[in-house]
């Protein structure tokens, strides 16, 4: 509160009045008062760089003080009154050989702030000496600075040898400029396509001695160096991952991560497995104890175990109700919490698990509550033996009548009905009374769906089916909704032709004469042929069994789960991307490739540790042409057709034979039920084309 009344508005004529006063001011106090009335004025945002000549000129004035404030002012206007700059040329010399290591400090640094080629040309002498002072505080100060100035002028730090006094700061008895020294070569080595960092395995060691007196920031640059450590001995990589574990306990959450990522980084050159999933569980609990840290680490935190967990999944295992998620917490936190329990969630735990996910689908947050109704879903799909108890589960959800919850529990259903065929059909009667209640278009497109599926239990299914046509006449529709309805009008048919032949005939009129969507169009003519082509191929078509789903298509593919793992605590194990995906220019991060490498740990390492595969491996891949197991003319390859469709487009059928003489497909049928499907079918073109 005593330093308000400097930050009032102050005129320029008055403020030089006061610099260049030559009353009597032994202490200087005045010449304080005036600089940190510049400072307060230079910080609400007044132009004071009229009085830079002024400023300039109180730099001989010995009070350190002073001389941080000058220092601050210089570095502010400097940038943008570069020829200014100059007249501070000399004070900076004289500074940086004061004997206070203080001012020396500060001078190198302002200096490296300085980005004026004239005043560049001065600092690489004093930075030299610098580098090489005893005093830690200058010497931690010059190794920052060569940072600096390999960010405006790279070769002339190559040429000057500031990279080799780095490497040598890295044995110096101060813990913090060997960590001022790291974190220089990390960031050159960051941004130069020439300077790669590798430490040899002594250094590392010598490292991890510094890092036990270091600051909580000096550790984590520490820990991000040792994952560019040259491994070539299994021996060693457990050895540097035991010295590492201890920082898994630290206060600090940037080194608890930096911990982990270099832990994470040995374990690629550990061949006892016993050993690496030794590791991987220590590092689960220290990570957990970051979720009671502010929401933004615990988002952290929880984005990181995400991808540890596509690597070694059971490594959270026995920390399912540390992911509870707690009523204040905010919605991105709930969301990874979330995810995190569905990976975790299994038979053993599944009756602990279940009730939350009941109890997060009746927040009042819409988004969260359709993703615990999803993560329902996920979980009877992935643990075949809890889908009992999730179908009921979803099944007292839909008959709550919430809105948003019945439209995402129909979704959710359908894909059960795909993972589980003939299973679960007594729930179809609970979806149909809520059919009026449907307004989103993959709500709709579900049900729909199932509709189509289960159209031979359905006695209504036609009259359900064609409400759906009249509204999507009505309000256009999305095209997943039109496809969904066309398709599902043509099992209907297949199955009941009696009750469909209605129906199909305004599906497909409408289909290819009412609307302009070229794929509903386009799958309209393909149904209309097949049918009249041949209904026998429409029914193992149409009719055929589907794909089977899974929860596997939530995992990332496991060369880019190993590339990320490179990256944990930054951005990219935030985004789940590579950082080249969103930021320009940036060096990828590459294993390096010693006997150690562990394979077996490790399959993105052929591709990560900087050489192409092994000329075996090239051939493996077929580039270009067809496994040489399989022939041409196989079906399922190139060159065949694999379906009715495709004989028919190419204008032969299932048999190879024209179908010219039989536009109808009459031959090809061997029942009944097919011949009275084909009547009914003529019927319906006859009427279409009249």
């Amino acid at each position: 509160m005593s330093d308000a009344k400097y930050f009032q508005r102050g005129k320029i004529h008055e403020l030089r009045s006061e610099l260049v006063s030559e009353k009597k001011d032994p202490k200087h106090a005045k010449k304080k008062v005036v600089m940190k009335r510049i400072v307060a004025n230079m910080t609400m945002g007044n132009d004071m760089s009229p009085l830079f000549a002024d400023v300039v000129a109180c730099m001989n004035i010995p009070v350190l003080e002073i001389k941080k404030m000058i220092y601050l002012y210089l570095i502010n206007y400097s940038r943008w009154k570069p020829e200014m700059a100059l007249l501070a040329i000399n004070s900076f010399v004289r500074d940086v050989s004061d004997p206070n290591p203080m001012i020396r400090g500060m001078a190198i640094r302002t200096m490296g702030y300085i980005q004026v080629d004239k005043i560049l040309d001065c600092l690489c002498g004093p930075l030299r000496n610098c580098l090489d002072d005893r005093a830690p505080y200058v010497a931690k100060t010059a190794a920052i600075a060569v940072a600096k100035l390999y960010m405006y002028d790279r070769v002339l730090v190559e040429n000057e040898g500031f990279l080799d006094q780095l490497r040598f700061l890295l044995n110096h008895d101060n813990s913090t400029v060997v960590a001022n020294a790291v974190a220089a070569l990390l960031e050159i080595s960051d941004r130069s396509d020439k300077v790669d960092l590798v430490l040899e395995v002594d250094v590392a060691n010598r490292l991890l001695t510094a890092m036990n007196e270091s600051s909580e920031w000096g550790q984590a640059y520490i820990l991000e160096a040792l994952t560019h450590v040259l491994i070539e001995n299994s021996n060693d990589a457990e050895l540097l991952a035991e010295r590492v574990l201890p920082r898994l306990s630290h206060a600090n959450s940037a080194v608890v991560l930096g911990a982990v990522k270099a832990i994470l980084y040995f374990t690629n050159y550990i061949s006892k497995d016993d050993v690496v999933n030794s590791l991987y569980k220590k590092l689960g609990p220290p990570m957990v104890t970051l979720l009671h840290n502010q929401p933004e680490v615990q988002y952290v935190a929880l984005r990181n175990m995400l991808l540890i967990l596509q690597k070694q999944p059971e490594f959270l295992r026995n920390e399912m109700k540390a992911f509870f998620c707690k009523f204040d917490d905010p919605i991105y936190v709930k969301i990874s919490k979330l995810e995190i329990m569905v990976r975790l969630a299994s038979d053993k735990n599944i009756d602990l698990v279940l009730p939350e996910f009941k109890e997060y689908a009746t927040e009042l947050d819409v988004d969260f509550v359709r993703k615990a109704v999803r993560a329902i879903g996920r979980c009877a799909i992935q643990i075949p033996e809890s889908t009992d108890k999730c179908v009921q589960a979803l099944v007292e959800l839909v008959e709550t009548k919430v809105n948003y919850i019945v439209q995402e529990a129909i979704v959710v259903i359908k894909d059960i009905f795909r993972r589980y065929p003939n299973k679960y059909e007594g729930v179809i009667g609970t979806l149909c009374e809520s059919l009026d209640s449907l307004d989103e278009a993959e709500a709709k497109a579900s049900m729909i769906w199932i509709l189509g599926h289960y159209a031979d239990r359905i006695d209504n299914a036609d009259e359900l089916l064609a409400s759906f046509l009249d509204t999507s006449k009505e309000e256009g529709g999305s095209s997943d909704v039109q496809l969904a309805l066309l398709t599902a009008s043509v099992k209907l048919f297949l199955k009941r032709p009696s009750a469909g032949q209605d129906l199909i005939t305004k599906v497909l009129k409408w289909a290819t004469e009412e609307v302009d969507n070229p794929d509903l169009r386009d799958r309209g003519f393909i149904y209309w042929r097949l049918l009249s082509t041949d209904p026998v191929a429409a029914k193992a078509i149409v009719l055929g069994d589907t794909p089977a789903i899974s929860t596997e298509t939530d995992n990332m593919e496991p060369a880019l789960v190993n590339e990320l793992l490179l990256y944990v605590n930054s951005l990219a194990s935030i985004y789940h991307k590579p950082p080249s995906t969103f930021i320009g220019g940036v060096k990828d991060r590459r294993l390096v490739k010693t006997p150690a490498l562990h394979q077996a740990h490790n399959p993105f390492a052929a591709a990560a540790g900087g050489g192409a595969p092994s000329p075996a491996r090239l051939n493996s891949l077929n580039i270009g042409g067809l496994p040489q197991s399989v022939a041409p003319g196989t079906p399922g390859t190139p060159g065949t057709p694999t379906s009715a469709v495709a004989a028919a487009v190419s204008g032969g059928g299932p048999s190879g034979k024209p179908v010219v003489l039989d536009p109808f497909g009459m031959s090809g049928l061997s029942s009944e039920s097919d011949m009275f499907l084909q009547r009914q079918y003529s019927l319906l073109l006859r009427r279409g084309r009249g």
